[in-house]
């Protein structure tokens, strides 16, 4: 590791940055010195943008890839290499897609398509509770409180915590699967069970299940939490209430599920069935004019 890339690390360790944050930001920084052959304290800012450029209009990366690729590159010009008015003079724009949400119908359909119980369980966990993909990877026996039917979630998204719901269900669910498993220190381990599973393991879970339910829509494993959050909204919880439960930092994030809700389109009605229009069967056709 050289000794830049470990600055880099330093500085936003002492921010207390997440190690996903991390560890995308440092593939930024890797990504710019890999594409020019050079260190990157040596590039210009034209040559930083020209690199930027290259992933939108010929990699053709999400917009939200770009928007974290620059992220982490503003960050280590401005504050490794000290370089504070370092400004890319792009405009980080927002895809402006909406989640996609599964019916209750295709979510049972999702947990039934599951390989095993522990998988089966792990799916329903995350709905139930509206965990991120590193709240289910970090969740602990320790962390279900039967008694008072809450999970707590410690260190979620900026290093908070805070509780979830526990559905009785669930819970039993969790029982069984503790039983047949005996998981250990991490309710959802490697194979080894000496640390939490992996990544790319949790999202293999959720696609594996995906694809044997036959279900097209539906982009990993925080699809489920998506789902979590409108449905509790469609059946009438306030939405403060829910944003504690996801753990956002504003309303306006949670805002969003306003969009998805079913309900709510199903109580409007189009501004076409207001008009009176005339029944087809009230309707004659023309009459050939008479010579």
């Amino acid at each position: 590791m050289t000794p830049l890339r470990q600055r880099m690390i330093r500085e936003m360790e002492l921010r207390q940055f997440s190690p996903c944050t991390i560890e995308s930001y440092q593939t930024a920084v890797i990504g710019l010195s890999q594409f020019y052959h050079r260190s990157p304290d040596q590039l210009q800012l034209e040559e930083v943008r020209s690199y930027l450029h290259h992933l939108l209009t010929e990699r053709k990366l999400a917009q939200s890839t770009c928007n974290q690729r620059a992220a982490g590159i503003t960050f280590f010009y401005r504050h490794v290499l000290g370089q504070e008015t370092f400004d890319l003079k792009i405009r980080r724009k927002h895809s402006g897609k909406l989640p996609e949400v599964y019916s209750q119908e295709e979510l049972v359909r999702l947990f039934d398509a599951a390989r095993t119980r522990r998988d089966r369980v792990l799916l329903m966990t995350t709905y139930a509770a509206g965990l991120r993909l590193k709240e289910i990877q970090h969740l602990k026996p320790i962390h279900i409180h039967a008694e008072r039917q809450l999970i707590r979630v410690e260190q979620g998204k900026g290093q908070k915590d805070r509780y979830t719901l526990l559905s009785p269900q669930l819970l039993q669910e969790l029982r069984a699967y503790w039983k047949e498993d005996r998981p250990g220190e991490w309710l959802f381990p490697n194979p080894q069970k000496t640390e939490p599973m992996a990544r790319w393991t949790v999202q293999g879970v959720f696609y594996a299940a995906k694809r044997r339910a036959g279900l097209k829509r539906g982009h990993g494993l925080h699809t489920l939490r998506h789902c979590f959050a409108t449905h509790l909204l469609e059946a009438g919880v306030d939405l403060r209430t829910i944003q504690l439960l996801l753990g956002h930092r504003s309303i306006n994030t949670t805002a969003i599920y306003l969009h998805l809700t079913q309900k709510k389109f199903n109580e409007l009605n189009s501004p076409l069935d207001l008009l009176r229009l005339p029944k087809p069967e009230d309707t004659s056709p023309p009459q050939a004019p008479q010579s």
